[in-house]
């Protein structure tokens, strides 16, 4: 049961990329402040984030890193029986060079309008390093979870590497993935980022995560899978087996 509500709370991280972050405020001691972050996960499925160094949530954290983010089902009309994750977690700041760099490739494939207010303001990346997490999947689906988070073990060049070749030469992929799922088609998809579980897709500033039929867990399961949904008429049930 433990694992079927890890991997809903799993995907539920994985498809909102926004959320509630709370720190311990500095300012009016022992009061929690909440402020709103979009985030993507980093290559241990941790929740990546970009912050000002001016931004109150920053001073926060620098006095204690111990925080939370939130996060919930957009749209819910029932936000009761919706289902939600709050992850309890230590906030740690992305320092060493090469770490940055690799950050800063990944966080702004989700969000390249990061790019200039980074370039031109103090911001700074954090990882947000999962300690356990709650995870209510309706009335009554309570679960405290040592463990949601799961390594990309794509995470690096073999993603960049996948990625760059669907927006390349598989436009027309992606465009049968957005019509298959029922995706908003306004503005042309973009593949944005590739995990075990599924794919990433950016239209206009909006992103959204698509579930693979089955785990994939190397480039050749994921070309696999990526090819039966681009001959495929109907969106496959999770779990089913690739042809």
């Amino acid at each position: 049961m433990s694992e079927t509500a890890a991997k809903h709370a799993r995907e539920l991280l994985l498809k909102e990329y926004r959320g509630v972050l709370s720190t311990h405020s500095k300012v009016l001691q022992g009061f929690p402040f909440g402020s709103v972050v979009p985030y993507c996960l980093d290559e241990r499925g941790w929740p990546l984030i970009l912050i000002s160094r001016i931004a109150q949530h920053t001073h926060n954290l620098q006095k204690d890193n111990k925080c939370s983010l939130l996060v919930g089902e957009r749209g819910a009309e029932d936000v009761q029986a919706a289902g939600r994750l709050t992850i309890l977690a230590e906030a740690e700041q992305v320092e060493e060079r090469d770490a940055v760099e690799a950050a800063a490739a990944r966080y702004y494939r989700y969000f390249p309008e990061a790019r200039d207010y980074h370039r031109t303001h103090d911001f700074d990346f954090w990882h947000l390093r999962p300690v356990r997490s709650r995870y209510i999947g309706g009335f009554g689906a309570i679960h405290w979870l040592a463990e949601v988070t799961l390594a990309n073990p794509h995470a690096g060049e073999a993603e960049r590497s996948m990625v760059e070749h669907m927006n390349d030469d598989h436009t027309s992929a992606i465009a049968h993935y957005v019509a298959l799922a029922g995706l908003p088609r306004h503005e042309p998809a973009q593949l944005v980022g590739i995990d075990s579980e599924g794919f990433h897709l950016r239209i206009g500033k909006a992103l959204h995560w698509l579930a693979f039929p089955t785990s994939c867990n190397n480039p050749g399961s994921v070309r696999q899978a990526l090819v039966q949904l681009a001959r495929s008429d109907v969106w496959p049930t999770v779990g089913q087996a690739s042809a």
